[in-house]
């Protein structure tokens, strides 16, 4: 592997491996938007069905935002939402799979995160005081580094 401090990485070298990352983001809604997120009834449409689309969507165009990251041929995207009703919060996981030469962290980073805007943007009609974060790589697999998993 060659660094550049130029450009991109250059992975031309490295072996074609597995790779996945699992990535987590949380919004923190108030009591007003949880409500609309629970009862189904915000006026743009089901909430949690178009955020796993923009997580999809995300994964899929993150070399295009990210301006350091690889096109990559995406296999697999999955997105699943956890309401928790204490903190009246939303936590998206999201898992990329891919075969390729360098791993899909940034790709389930940004996936983590545009999930997240788009439940603020699809509710901020009910209350601007959301809050966005933490978002985090819970995991990933495959490549030179080894796999990782997060201890907290």
């Amino acid at each position: 592997m060659v660094a550049s401090s130029d450009g991109m990485v250059d992975v031309s070298a490295k072996n074609i491996t597995v790779r996945t990352a699992k990535a987590s983001g949380t919004i923190i809604l108030g009591d007003k938007a949880f409500e609309v997120v629970e009862a189904g009834t915000c006026t743009k449409g089901d909430v949690l069905a178009t955020a796993k689309v923009a997580a999809i969507q995300a994964a899929k165009s993150t070399p295009s935002l990210i301006p350091m990251c690889h096109p990559l041929m995406i296999e697999a995207v999955d997105a699943d939402f956890t309401r928790d009703k204490g903190d009246k919060s939303v936590t998206v996981v999201v898992t990329v799979k891919s075969s390729g030469r360098t791993g899909v962290e940034m790709e389930a980073l940004t996936a983590a995160g545009v999930a997240c805007l788009t439940i603020y943007d699809m509710l901020k009609y009910v209350g601007k005081g959301m809050v966005l974060g933490p978002i985090m790589l819970l995991s990933k697999t495959g490549g030179k580094s080894g796999d990782y998993k997060r201890q907290d």
